[in-house]
């Protein structure tokens, strides 16, 4: 059985909370809520690492080179 717990954070709290994070804990936060809101960008992510697995990449320097 599931129970539900409701908590009421303002959304100036939340984003004082974000602000005092260090960077990285920051972008970790942004991904997880991104991937936990985001269907669209967890395909993204499976579609990318799929493109890796197969070696569908570029390099950076074969991408931004000039030739």
């Amino acid at each position: 059985m599931h129970s539900a717990l409701q908590v009421d954070v303002s959304p100036d709290r939340i984003i004082a909370a974000v602000k005092a994070m260090d960077g990285e804990a920051r972008q970790e936060f942004i991904e997880d809520l991104l991937a936990a809101t985001s269907p669209e960008y967890l395909e993204s992510i499976r579609q990318a690492r799929n493109d890796y697995r197969e070696g569908h990449v570029y390099s950076h320097e074969d991408v931004f080179s000039d030739q």
